[in-house]
């Protein structure tokens, strides 16, 4: 990665069904983020179309490419800025995803599609099946959404392939900020420490209109497993953290503190 990084995370209260509101307030957040000269800014999931894990979501659910993608490219290109956001996605054959783009300034998506499935959404989504990182000129990254976190294999596996940070965009509802915040401290941290990798992660925030209240969170952690940035709030808001070359060094040039040099790969499949 780059000697520094800058990174905005966003809180965004987002309506269920009202893209083109949600999306508006998405790129009003990437004009203030460009403005600071984050490199990267990251949405909670679903941000765009809004979160439900109720059937209603297909009617809001979008191809890929189409109006979300173009818009989020075409800023990305404008203000030189890597634009990390959620949507419900609908392929070709009907099925609905939780998707996850990553719009780079050079006009290029990366996509993730939501590999672990929570109880409440396995009538709604289908699983995503790919393991794979994003390469910018600043970074190297995957992405998982929500419930994919507490699954540790997947961020090894991210690890192992080579992953200096990885965003982990919820839509998470229940609870206080600070409850919430606790919540992802049990596992989030272990992530990050386990791997020797950055670990950012943001959430909806407010009421969706559809029975569901977000508590608003976000959070980057180092490679040792301390807290770069905390933020909790019960309203919209845009975070800013700055990470760098130097915080992964103390940790993988250190024998004692780098432990994926020294798995048995000969027993764990990445």
């Amino acid at each position: 990665m780059n000697s520094e990084v800058k990174l905005a995370l966003v809180l965004q209260n987002s309506i269920p069904g009202n893209t083109d509101k949600n999306l508006a307030n998405c790129l009003e957040f990437v004009r203030r983020a460009a403005l600071r000269q984050a490199s990267i800014i990251l949405f909670p999931e679903m941000n765009i179309t809004g979160y439900l894990s109720e059937k209603d979501i297909r009617s809001f659910a979008e191809i890929i490419p189409g109006k979300i993608t173009r818009a989020l490219c075409a800023a990305a290109e404008k203000k030189s800025i890597t634009i990390l956001a959620g949507m419900a996605e609908k392929d070709r054959q009907g099925k609905i995803f939780a998707a996850h783009i990553a719009a780079l300034p050079d006009g290029s998506v990366f996509i993730y599609r939501k590999i672990h499935i929570s109880p409440p959404e396995k009538n709604i989504f289908s699983k995503g099946s790919k393991i794979e990182l994003c390469k910018t000129e600043d970074i190297k990254f995957g992405i998982q959404l929500c419930y994919d976190a507490h699954f540790p294999g997947l961020a090894t596996s991210m690890a192992v392939r080579g992953a200096d940070i990885i965003f982990i965009p919820h839509a998470s509802p229940r609870g206080t900020p600070q409850e919430k915040f606790n919540s992802w401290m049990r596992h989030l941290r272990a992530r990050a420490f386990d791997n020797g990798i950055f670990i950012a992660a943001c959430n909806q925030v407010g009421k969706n209109g559809r029975g569901l209240s977000f508590p608003g969170v976000a959070v980057v952690i180092g490679p040792d497993g301390n807290i770069i940035k905390k933020h909790t709030a019960e309203k919209q808001g845009l975070v800013f953290a700055d990470i760098g070359q130097a915080m992964l060094d103390r940790v993988r040039n250190h024998r004692m503190r780098y432990f994926l040099p020294n798995r048995r790969n000969d027993l764990f499949k990445i």
